[in-house]
């Protein structure tokens, strides 16, 4: 993927503005990045999903609201699941897709439902890699973003840092990564306000209810690992549960990632518009 393919813009919706990342003509493909990340991250991980999309596709990647280059701001209710996808769909419009597919890791897979659930006439197809806990494992998870921001604030992102670090590793990726290196690089030249209040507008925030999720009828691809506390397993298995049509590939080797990229274009290819 060559950095000039991108065409970098900043598109006003809601109030605010957000950074996005777009490239090639065609049908829409919506992109959002985890918590606390942005597509610069995600590119420096190196696990680009889209790759793969090429003729007859649109990609665009955005930052969500208060993460990379978008706006900011220290009011936790903004980062709220449901409002990150009054966003998605708005830049959608703001773009000129009324219809589209929405897909995302993590925080970006819990938008992605959200705005499913908010507009299901307008999405095409869901691509959910690496779902978060939810639902029954939600409170647990709630508890440790509220704590996070408390320490944010207190103490500065430098020891939300450190703390990050001393998380155990998820399996598949044991001795690849420095996860010091890795969590400073994620609060560098970060606002310690912004990121507590992103941090309990996640705690605040949950998928939207099982039956709303059964009600959908977009064919759904789901993407998931083991060994993570984070993003367990069993939402994926759960959402495989509840959604209609949807098809789950859990990674067990660090080689299985990298076929990712391939299924998501042949998943695509077989929704297209």
């Amino acid at each position: 993927m060559r950095s000039d393919d991108w065409r970098e813009e900043r598109v006003r919706v809601r109030g605010g503005e957000l950074a996005i990342q777009r490239r090639g003509h065609g049908q829409a493909f919506l992109w959002g990045h985890e918590l606390t990340s942005s597509s610069a991250q995600e590119d420096q991980a190196g696990l680009r999903l889209w790759e793969q999309l090429r003729g007859g596709w649109e990609v665009i990647r955005v930052d969500a609201r208060g993460h990379g280059a978008s706006s900011v701001g220290t009011d936790p209710q903004a980062y709220r699941w449901s409002e990150l996808a009054a966003d998605a769909l708005e830049l959608a419009s703001a773009l000129g897709h009324d219809r589209f597919v929405i897909g995302g890791a993590s925080m970006g897979a819990a938008v992605a439902l959200h705005a499913a659930v908010a507009a299901p006439a307008r999405i095409d197809a869901l691509v959910l890699m690496i779902p978060p806990t939810a639902w029954a494992t939600r409170s647990a998870q709630a508890s440790r973003y509220r704590a996070s921001a408390d320490l944010a604030e207190r103490e500065g992102l430098a020891a939300l840092a450190a703390a990050e670090a001393l998380q155990p590793p998820i399996p598949i990726f044991r001795g690849l990564f420095d996860p010091a290196e890795m969590a400073r690089a994620r609060y560098a030249g970060r606002d310690a306000s912004v990121i507590a209040a992103v941090l309990r507008g996640a705690a605040a925030s949950d998928f939207p209810e099982p039956g709303a999720v059964a009600r959908l009828r977009q064919p759904a691809l789901l993407l998931a690992w083991e060994g993570d506390d984070g993003h367990p397993l069993s939402t994926a298995e759960r959402l495989a549960e509840q959604l209609p049509s949807a098809t789950l590939s859990v990674a067990r080797r660090l080689q299985d990632l990298g076929d990712w990229p391939r299924l998501v274009a042949e998943f695509c290819a077989r929704h297209s518009a």
